[in-house]
């Protein structure tokens, strides 16, 4: 096994200044002995290519003229990287200088893997795991993302409970370590979804393509969050309602999709009427904008998954039960109550 494979750490930027000066330092203190950082510039406004041209002229950049949202951004951005490995990384992310080499070691060693993430822990509170994507992501059947370490808004304490390295559902894109060859067979991410969840879309279709995504607990890095949309914005809400659907409808088999479909538009309808009668208009609005979203993709820009007949393979990382019902009526907090126990 050899740890001087190339990595390519592309960030996506979009008016990030704040973050490149904050945390570009750590990523350019790897010691790994083969990797390259690239800015991906989403047509920003603010000053973010100056301070780069300034203080790190030897970044390589790649500009975009408008704001391609986080999948075909990355998507047009990958097209121009060459490497053995690439790792999609959030420009409000701290990184550890060991961080990349027990990702390279862990794809070294079992070409089965295609993708892989490291333990994210929370920049304001380094003993919590962070929303996005924590130890590693999973999914129920009903399409409720959740993580070792994060059940919806609750983030775990990290006590090392998680640190093996194992199957996942799907890697975050916070901090995504993948094999280029992988992500351009399964066409890397679906460009409809703009922004949010489109990692999962992303590492379903690399399951259904037959290959592992894993968890790398060894790697540690420290996430900001909500740094272009924070939480409770109505239009990532949207998104994540909307994205979630279409992700169900493109990769779910028939005789799952008939009855997951329906459960998830009353068990949506539901979360929308309870934000509005806590008083959150904009939350019930994005949901119902979600659902009518939806219908347009499914009556006008429906695609399939792209290996279909796949579709009944099992998945790592997926939970046959509903987590809204083990979570809001079993009170069931921890990763680790509901998947272990």
């Amino acid at each position: 096994m050899s740890l001087s494979s190339k990595v390519a750490v592309v960030i996506l930027n979009w008016n990030g200044r704040k973050h490149l000066e904050q945390f570009l330092p750590s990523v350019t203190a790897a010691t790994y002995s083969n990797y390259e950082v690239i800015v991906a510039d989403n047509g920003s406004t603010d000053d973010s290519l100056s301070f780069l041209q300034l203080h790190y002229p030897g970044i390589r950049t790649i500009l975009f003229k408008e704001n391609y949202g986080f999948a075909k951004g990355y998507n047009e951005a990958l097209k121009q990287v060459k490497a053995d490995y690439y790792v999609l990384l959030n420009s409000d992310v701290e990184v550890q200088p060991g961080w990349l080499e027990p990702m390279v070691e862990l794809l070294e060693k079992d070409r089965s893997i295609a993708a892989c993430q490291p333990k994210i822990l929370s920049w304001h509170n380094k003993k919590l795991f962070e929303y996005a994507g924590a130890a590693g992501g999973w999914l129920d059947e009903y399409g409720y993302p959740f993580a070792k370490g994060r059940v919806f808004d609750i983030c775990e304490e990290d006590r090392g409970q998680y640190d093996q390295s194992e199957p996942i559902f799907w890697a975050s894109g916070a901090a995504l370590f993948i094999r280029p060859a992988v992500y351009h067979a399964v066409k890397g991410f679906d460009e409809y979804f703009f922004a949010h969840q489109e990692e999962i879309d992303l590492c379903w279709r690399i399951q259904l393509a037959g290959h592992k995504i894993y968890s790398c607990p060894a790697s540690v890095v420290y996430h900001v969050g909500g740094g272009t949309l924070p939480k409770g914005n109505s239009l990532k809400t949207y998104l994540n309602f909307r994205n979630n659907r279409i992700m169900l409808s493109k990769n779910l088999p028939l005789s799952k999709k008939i009855w997951v479909m329906p459960a998830r538009n009353l068990l949506d309808g539901i979360s929308a009427w309870k934000g509005l009668l806590s008083g959150d208009g904009g939350y019930f609005i994005a949901i119902l904008r979600a659902q009518l979203s939806f219908i347009k993709w499914w009556l006008f820009n429906k695609k399939k998954s792209v290996f279909p007949e796949h579709r009944n393979k099992p998945l790592l990382g997926f939970l046959k039960k509903n987590m809204a019902w083990q979570h809001f009526v079993k009170k069931k907090k921890a990763f680790s109550e509901i998947v272990i126990n």
